[in-house]
């Protein structure tokens, strides 16, 4: 090897470094799209919970089932369920969602259970019910509930029923 002669065993020295493409960086932009896509994801929960308590708070107090056609019927179905049939899941069935009460309705059924093991063969009937007053979605209804027993005992009380038509006719009050 000559003293002026290159060196080819050496590496010539790396060309200098190119400025990084202005798209690829990695910087506020990735932390503002996570941000975006959080704000996002918490919104559609916010929105979903909150359809599910409103139709929650909404459907809770539906109607099941078909109420009656006429307020005076469901009046007369709501009585016939607990005086001749003694049923209290049948009267419950009469009763609107706002009212509808189980377990004084099955204490009403009871007391004419008491009726029937207490007088001599009693029997109820009741005055065909009279809508007093109607006035779009609820009406006034009113009869007569007369107990006859065997040994000629008779009992006579005056019900006033507030019925509410929702998907049919409903009782809510008794009075």
């Amino acid at each position: 090897m000559q003293p002026g002669a290159p060196n080819s065993s050496s590496i010539p020295p790396a060309p200098p470094a190119y400025p990084p493409y202005p798209g690829t960086a990695t910087g506020p932009k990735k932390k503002r799209g996570l941000l975006i896509a959080a704000i996002a994801l918490v919104v559609i929960m916010v929105l979903c919970v909150g359809g599910g308590v409103v139709a929650f708070l909404t459907l809770r107090d539906a109607e099941t089932g078909e109420g009656a056609k006429e307020p005076a019927v469901a009046v007369d179905e709501f009585l016939t369920a607990v005086y001749k049939d003694r049923d209290a899941t049948k009267a419950a069935g009469r009763v609107c969602a706002a009212s509808r009460d189980d377990d004084k309705i099955a204490a009403k059924v009871a007391e004419v259970e008491k009726y029937a093991s207490t007088y001599q063969n009693p029997r109820f009937r009741w005055t065909t019910p009279k809508v007093d007053n109607q006035t779009g979605e609820r009406a006034t209804v009113s009869t007569r509930l007369t107990m006859t027993t065997a040994d000629e005992k008779v009992a006579d009380q005056e019900l006033r029923f507030t019925v509410v038509q929702k998907t049919g006719w409903w009782v809510c009050e008794v009075a």
